[in-house]
């Protein structure tokens, strides 16, 4: 009775956007705080603020944008497709700086896993960024 006065709407999933730079590095973002399975509130304030500084967004846009990268980073591409998009797109001196803004992201809840390592290690790699560059970064990052 109550499904012919109130019947069940199939619930559509906004098309995703294509993947820009903006979505790319945000996907890349998320998917490094979220690959030791936990996504804590240190972390998203981190990419927001990463997000809000490479992008020159207010904290609303950065939040919006993030929003957005996290529903691509679950639904959308791999990592080496998000990759391609920043290595085609920026300048390698550039993605040197967005290495260390991961970096930030990973260390910002306190820790950091094997996993998320390991994850960053293969972000880098498909960023095209050296294992020289790399180890520097990550000892800049630990400080």
């Amino acid at each position: 009775m109550f499904e012919r006065l109130f019947p069940k709407r199939a619930h559509k999933k906004a098309p995703l956007p294509e993947p820009t730079p903006q979505l790319a590095l945000g996907a890349l973002l998320v998917r490094i705080a979220l690959s030791d399975r936990t996504y804590q509130a240190k972390e998203i304030a981190a990419i927001d603020t990463i997000l809000a500084a490479t992008f020159t967004l207010k904290p609303l846009e950065a939040a919006k944008l993030r929003a957005t990268c996290e529903a691509l980073e679950r639904d959308a591409p791999g990592t080496p497709e998000f990759a391609v998009i920043l290595r085609d797109t920026i300048p390698y001196e550039e993605r040197l700086g967005l290495a260390f803004a991961m970096w930030q992201v990973l260390l910002s809840d306190g820790h950091s896993a094997e996993i998320e390592e390991a994850t960053l290690h293969q972000i880098e790699a498909a960023l095209g960024i050296t294992s020289e560059d790399s180890e520097t970064i990550q000892a800049r990052a630990l400080g």
